[in-house]
C-alpha cells in the first residue's frame, strides 16, 4: 500500500478554492476509482491518464487505485486535475521523491500521448497558489498567464518532462513573475469627433467620476462613436484591476493577449442578446458580459430594443459592482463594477426634435418607446444628454482643433487620483456618510438641488446621483466645494428629467 497528496485547486467564480488529491495504491482486483464529487470531465481522466502514462514509457500499476479530491462535499469539474493524477499514481509507486511536491501546485489536461493541454481558469488558480507560497507547474499553453500571477512557475509540454523535473533529471526553467507590455489603443480618438461639445463634456465627466451615461439623438448623429471613445479616457488600470479583469478572461478561456494587457475591456452585446447573456449562466456557471466589462466599459447601444427582462437584471450590479448567479449546474459570484454607456434614439422613427427631417412618430407611441426603459433603471444612469446633428459645415473641415483623446485623459487621471486619495473610490460609489462627508455643498446648492427635486420629481437616488455629479464636475475644476454652478451643469446634463 502506497499514499500520495498533490494540491490543485478549483473554480467557483473567480475564487480557487483548495483541493488536495489524495492517490492510493492498494492490494486487490485492478480498478480505478475516483471519488469526491467529481462530474464527468473528471471521472473520465481515468482514460486520459492511463493512455498518457503508457504513451510516456511507464508502467500502469496493475492495483487497486482510489483517487480522493477533497473536500469531498465541493464539486469538481474540467480536465486540470489530470496531471496531478497522474503524477500521484507515479509517486504513489515511487518514480519520484513524494517530497518534491509538497510546496508545488500541478495543473494541466492530459492527451493520450502524454502532452499537457492548456486549462482554462488558470490565473485565478495562480493567484491562490501566490497566495499560499506555492511554486506551480502548468501547461505550456498557459505560462503567459501564469507568469502573470506567480515568482515560480514551471512550464511544460508533457507528463513526461513533469516527471524528469521532479525527479532531477532534466530540471525545468522557471519563469518568474512578469508584465506583459501595456497595449495603447491606436484608434477611436475623440478628435475624430467633429462638434458636440455638450456629448464631449459628458463623457469627460462620466469618465472622470466613473458614472452611466446615457445618449440620445436622431441616427447618425455620433453616439456610438462617442461611446467607443470611452475607454481611450480611462485612466489605465492597475495591477490589482488588470488581474481581475485578467482571470475573468482567463474563466472563459480567452488569453490574456487577445483582450490587451492593462486595456480596459469594452463590451458592446447585441440588443438580441438575453437576460442570461448579461449577467452569466450555463455551466459553472460562466461570467457575462457585464462581468467581462469588468473595470471597463459595458455599451448598450439601441437600449429601447433590449428586452426589458434583460435591462432589469442589470439593475442589482449596477448598484452593488458583483452579481451572484445561482443555476442547477451551480452558483457562483463575479464582480461587475463597469461602467454603463447606452445609446438610444428619441423615439421610434428617430427623427424627434431633428431640425433636419420630420418625426412620423405620434405622442403615444413616443410614450410608449421610451417605457421599454422601467424608471429604476433610468435612476440608476447619472446622466442623460441629447447628441443632435452637428453643422454640415463641421463635416466640410479640414482642420480639426479638437482635444485628443490623451489631452483629456490628463485631466480624467488627476480628478481620479484625487478621488482615490479622498474616499478610496470615485465619485459614483460614493454612498451613505462618506457621500454626504465628500459632497460638501452650501445653502445655495441645496436650494437650488431641492427646488430642481420639486418642479422635475426627482426620486432620492436621483437626487444622490446629481450630488456626485456635481463633485466630479468641482474634482475636474480643482475646487474643494461644490459651488452652485457645478449643481447647475449636474442638471443641465439630465435631459430626460426635464421631459417629464
Amino acid at each position: 500500500m502506497s499514499l500520495a497528496i498533490l494540491h490543485c485547486r478549483a473554480q467557483y467564480g473567480t475564487n480557487a478554492p483548495p483541493v488536495s488529491i489524495e492517490v492510493f495504491l492498494s492490494g486487490g482486483l485492478p480498478a480505478f476509482t475516483i471519488v469526491g464529487m467529481a462530474e464527468t470531465a473528471v471521472r473520465e481522466s481515468k482514460d486520459r491518464v492511463r493512455g498518457a502514462l503508457l504513451s510516456s514509457g511507464f508502467e500502469f500499476p496493475q492495483q487497486r487505485i482510489t483517487v480522493s479530491l477533497a473536500p469531498a462535499e465541493m464539486k469538481k469539474s474540467g480536465g486540470r486535475y489530470d496531471l496531478a493524477i497522474a503524477l500521484g499514481i507515479l509517486a504513489a509507486k515511487k518514480q519520484f521523491p513524494k517530497s518534491a511536491l509538497d510546496d508545488t501546485e500541478v495543473y494541466g489536461e492530459l492527451s493520450l500521448s502524454g502532452a499537457l493541454r492548456p486549462v482554462p481558469a488558470i490565473l485565478p488558480a495562480v493567484l491562490g497558489a501566490a497566495a499560499s507560497g506555492r511554486a506551480v507547474i502548468v501547461p505550456s499553453g498557459n505560462e503567459v498567464e501564469a507568469s502573470l500571477a506567480c515568482s515560480a512557475v514551471y512550464p511544460a509540454a508533457s507528463l513526461a518532462d513533469v516527471v524528469a523535473h521532479l525527479s532531477g533529471r532534466d530540471a525545468i526553467a522557471a519563469v518568474e513573475k512578469t508584465e506583459l507590455a501595456k497595449v495603447d489603443p491606436t484608434s477611436n480618438d475623440l478628435s475624430d469627433v467633429r462638434g458636440q461639445q455638450q456629448a464631449k463634456r459628458a463623457l469627460e465627466i462620466a469618465a472622470a467620476g466613473g458614472h452611466n451615461l446615457l445618449l440620445i439623438g436622431p441616427p447618425g448623429t455620433g453616439k456610438s462613436m462617442l461611446a467607443r471613445r470611452l475607454p481611450g479616457i480611462l485612466p489605465t488600470m492597475s495591477d490589482a484591476e488588470a488581474l481581475q479583469t485578467a482571470a475573468i478572461e482567463s474563466i472563459i478561456g480567452m488569453s490574456v493577449a487577445m483582450h490587451g494587457w492593462r486595456q480596459r475591456p469594452f463590451r458592446a452585446p447585441h440588443h438580441t442578446a438575453s437576460a442570461s447573456a448579461l449577467v452569466g449562466g450555463g455551466p459553472g456557471p460562466r461570467p457575462g458580459e457585464i462581468s467581462r466589462a469588468h473595470n471597463g466599459v459595458l455599451f448598450l447601444d439601441e437600449l429601447p430594443e433590449f428586452n426589458r427582462r434583460a435591462l432589469e437584471v442589470l439593475r442589482e450590479p449596477l448598484e452593488m459592482g458583483r452579481i451572484s448567479i445561482a443555476r442547477a449546474s451551480g452558483q457562483a459570484e463575479y464582480p461587475a463594477n463597469f461602467q454603463l454607456i447606452a445609446a438610444m434614439n428619441p423615439c421610434p422613427c428617430g427623427y424627434l426634435g431633428d431640425q433636419f427631417a420630420d418625426c412620423r412618430c405620434s405622442a403615444d407611441r413616443v410614450a410608449a418607446y421610451r417605457r421599454k426603459i422601467s424608471g429604476p433603471l433610468l435612476d440608476r444612469i447619472d446622466l442623460h444628454v441629447e447628441v443632435l446633428r452637428p453643422p454640415t459645415e463641421l463635416l466640410r473641415a479640414v482642420n480639426n482643433s479638437a482635444e485628443s483623446s490623451a489631452a483629456v485623459r490628463v485631466r480624467v487621471e488627476v480628478a481620479w487620483e484625487l478621488q482615490i486619495g479622498r474616499s478610496g473610490t470615485n465619485n459614483a460609489r460614493l454612498a451613505g456618510a462618506e457621500l454626504s462627508a465628500v459632497c460638501d455643498a452650501n445653502d445655495k446648492c441645496w436650494a437650488l438641488l431641492e427646488a430642481a427635486a420639486d418642479r422635475f420629481n426627482l426620486s432620492a437616488r436621483a437626487h444622490q446621483r446629481i450630488l456626485r455629479v456635481a463633485r466630479t464636475i468641482a474634482d475636474l475644476a480643482g475646487d474643494k466645494k461644490i459651488a452652485p454652478s457645478h449643481v447647475a451643469e449636474a442638471l443641465s446634463l439630465r435631459c430626460l428629467d426635464r421631459q417629464t
